[in-house]
Order: structure tokens, then sequence, then C-alpha cells
């Protein structure tokens, strides 16, 4: 029940009413009998998030597309690992000062770490965005090696060279002969995949970000050739679970997050 005493977390970017974040965050609470509430706020300019933490004494937020670079300056500071990325997806208030920090690179590392052993492998990344960084950050982590590619050549360069690792042409890509495949693009879903079927092999481990539907059709390509596939609902859920241990200092209910995770989408298809 809210109260004068509830603390307040929000997810800030543009749009937010399809994110499944406050179905997750808030099950969470009121599984631990938290007396909190999480909030979506579509905003326009990430300063607006920041100037809203402030002015309304919220706790923590999630930090989402298309504003995970761009609030770092409005921000009194990050930690290095969001220095690295250049980019934040949680910010905590801390003593009237706004903390930056990012756990999608654990998201990414977490739900791969379920199904395959990482260190020594290659990885593709699709997408030069926020999330591409995390990813390549948490996979050169994990000893990964690395490759990039992006359909705007100079971006995805520019963030390969950044990141130090390799950007493939996206016309070579049946040179590659990798273990992992990411898609950290917002391309995808029910009919839609940038990556062609003869693309996927074997053994190969997809991770599609995008989770809507839970099954994309990338991940139904990867799946009828054999691959190991893991869901961006996965990521979402691995993201979250550190964010709430930022914020609340408390384990996270993992199973609990999960089903709301699972019982919102399937609301949605009925």
């Amino acid at each position: 029940m809210i109260d004068a005493q509830t603390k307040y977390v929000a997810i800030f970017g543009n749009p937010v009413s399809h994110s499944l974040s406050p179905q997750m965050h808030n099950a969470a609470f009121n599984h631990l009998g938290l007396n909190m509430a999480y909030l979506a706020f579509n905003v326009n300019e990430a300063a607006d998030a920041a100037s809203a933490m402030k002015t309304l004494g919220i706790l923590g937020a999630s930090i989402t597309v298309p504003y995970k670079e761009a609030i770092l300056s409005h921000l009194d500071g990050f930690d290095e690992v969001s220095r690295t990325i250049g980019a934040v997806n949680t910010v905590f208030a801390q003593d009237g000062r706004l903390m930056g920090y990012n756990t999608d690179w654990l998201g990414v590392i977490r739900s791969l770490e379920q199904v395959a052993i990482l260190p020594g492998k290659s990885c593709l990344v699709l997408g030069a965005g926020g999330a591409a960084r995390a990813a390549v950050y948490g996979l050169q982590r994990k000893n990964v090696k690395v490759f990039m590619m992006n359909r705007s050549e100079a971006r995805g360069r520019s963030l390969a060279d950044q990141m130090s690792c390799a950007f493939i042409n996206w016309q070579a890509w049946d040179q590659l002969d990798v273990d992992l495949l990411i898609n950290a693009t917002t391309v995808g879903g029910e009919d839609q995949s940038l990556v062609p079927e003869q693309w996927l092999q074997s053994g190969m481990v997809v991770l599609d970000m995008v989770y809507r539907p839970l099954k994309t059709k990338l991940l139904r390509d990867a799946e009828a050739a054999d691959c190991l596939c893991v869901s961006g609902l996965d990521m979402l859920l691995y993201q979250g679970t550190a964010q709430f241990e930022i914020w609340t200092s408390k384990q996270p209910p993992v199973e609990v997050m999960r089903q709301a995770l699972i019982e919102s989408l399937e609301d949605e298809a009925n």
C-alpha cells in the first residue's frame, strides 16, 4: 500500500509504455514486503530524468532507450564500468547525488552463462548502441573474442575501435565462424530478423535482446538450426536483479521476478 513513507523507483525513456520492468520490480518489492513502488515515465530529454529524480526525491531509476548514453552528462558521478561502456542504465540517489551504474552487461553475461561456458569462445555482436557496448564489455571481461557488425558501418567501426574489437563488414558474414551470436539491435520480432538463416550453425548460442514475442523470428530460426537459444527476457531479468541489489541492498527474488515477466507477456498475448 502506497503511503507517505513509500520510496519510489522509476524507469525513464521514450517510449516506456511497453516496458515490463514495473511488473518485474513491483512483484519483487511486494514479495519481500518492501514499501517501494516502481513507476514508468516518458521523458523528452535525458536531463528531464535527472531533474525529476532530484525534484521528486526518487530513490533509483532505470534508464532506457534512447538516453543510456546521454544521461551520463546529467549525473553527479558514475562507476568505472559505466565510464568504460559509455552508457548508464541504472541510477541510485545517494546522499543527494545521482550515481550511475551499468547492469546491462551483467544481464548479458548471466543469461549466457545459463547455457554456455564463455572463456575462450568467440562472439558476433550485431548493433552499435548502448546494449551492444554493454555486451562487448561483458564478453571481453569473460575472455571472449568479439566481432562486431552494424548496418551503419561508420558507427559500428567507431564503437569497435573504442572497445578494441574487430569490425566485420555486413557482406563478409560468411567469413566468420563464431560460437555465439547476439542481436543487440532493436530490430526483431514475430516476422523480422537481421540474421539470414544460413548464418546459424548447429551448436551456436544465440541471444536476441528483443523479447517481444518471447520466441522471436531469430530464435525460431536458431532453434530450427539446432542452436542454443537465449531469450532477451533472460537478459532483462538479470540486469533487473542487479539493479534491485543496488537500490535495496537485498537479495532479489529471482524466480518471482521471472514469473512476473512471463505472466506479463502471456497477458499481452491473450
